[in-house]
């Protein structure tokens, strides 16, 4: 049954425009506040729960089967050992009958389990795409939410500091001081991060800007509440719907320009490695053998278009003018 109907008898919806607050009673009495509504609209949207789980089971499979650091995993062969060419390296993997085989995705040129090079790959390109993605929520919100309360010369530097690093193409900018960085993981996070904030620091400024000539800011201010307290308090929960699902396409986005970069020679340098590196590395086997090329290609896609359907369902969930049916 769509929300925007009329509900059977027992049911009734309150939407209060001026604090954003929707309750909705069950049969029982129960009412439910803004967050639970928010859940149960996103747990209805059927893509982004597929996406979620496909994404755990990315993540999960990464991290335990070859372990991280000291801790070991069920793999039984390692990213960095080399052993002898098998059958051209060809995978092992058969669907039907299922088989995992000893290297179900292959050998690269040496040797290597290409099953580990890319659970390793995964790895680095997960750590710095969720890093990315904290990193730049955090720096893009302080500085929309400063821009859009403070307003004056605040919002004017901050604004001109935004339309900086916009006018200057992303990609150039971060493979040059990426280049500087070093190339590791934790480097090249660091640079997207401070990088990719500025589409968020713009959309935050938009809200802020908004609600700041609100009802309940004007009485906050009346009663002597610091600029720090109405910030953090008022204005910034009621902008958490917009600031989670940017950080969430910001997840995707990283993802995808950490692969640019590696492919460039920009990005993680070796003996470490990324799914972008991987495929930077085995181009030239993409007819020879193009499951050096498809597997890292593969989980790319996988693990950006989840993401990008985890943000859409997130969007969904958070703007209460969307539809969806009941179960």
């Amino acid at each position: 049954m769509s929300e925007n109907n009329q509900e059977p008898s027992g049911h009734s919806v309150v939407d209060d425009s001026d604090f954003s607050i929707e309750k909705k009673l069950d049969f029982s009495g129960k009412s439910y506040s803004q967050g639970e509504l928010v859940r149960r609209r996103f747990f209805r949207h059927r893509a982004a729960m597929v996406s979620l789980a496909v994404l755990v089971f990315v993540t999960l499979l990464a991290f335990t089967s070859i372990g991280v650091g000291p801790i070991p995993g069920w793999w039984g062969k390692s990213y960095l050992n080399s052993s002898s060419v098998i059958n051209a390296g060809r995978p092992t993997l058969t669907l039907w009958p299922f088989a995992i085989g000893e290297n179900p995705f292959g050998q690269d040129n040496v040797g290597k389990d290409y099953f580990a090079l890319v659970m390793r790959g995964t790895q680095r390109s997960l750590t710095v795409a969720f890093t990315v993605g904290i990193l730049s929520t955090l720096i893009g919100t302080a500085v929309g939410a400063a821009a859009g309360y403070f307003r004056g010369w605040t919002e004017a530097i901050l604004m001109r500091l935004t339309d900086l690093f916009i006018v200057i193409p992303l990609l150039v900018l971060a493979a040059v001081v990426a280049k500087a960085a070093g190339g590791t993981v934790w480097g090249m996070a660091l640079v997207l991060g401070f990088l990719v904030w500025t589409g968020l620091a713009r959309l935050v400024r938009g809200e802020v800007l908004s609600l700041r000539e609100r009802e309940f800011v004007t009485a906050a201010e009346a009663i002597g509440a610091s600029s720090g307290r109405i910030l953090m308090k008022h204005i910034l929960p009621n902008t958490i719907g917009t600031i989670i699902v940017s950080a969430t396409l910001t997840i995707a986005t990283a993802i995808l320009l950490e692969s640019a970069l590696s492919f460039l020679g920009y990005g993680i340098q070796a003996p470490d490695t990324s799914l972008g590196q991987l495929i930077s590395t085995y181009q030239t086997s993409f007819l020879s053998r193009p499951w050096l090329f498809w597997w890292p290609g593969m989980f790319i896609l996988v693990i950006a278009l989840t993401v990008n359907f985890l943000g859409d369902g997130l969007r969904d969930a958070f703007d209460p003018r969307q539809s969806r049916g009941e179960d």
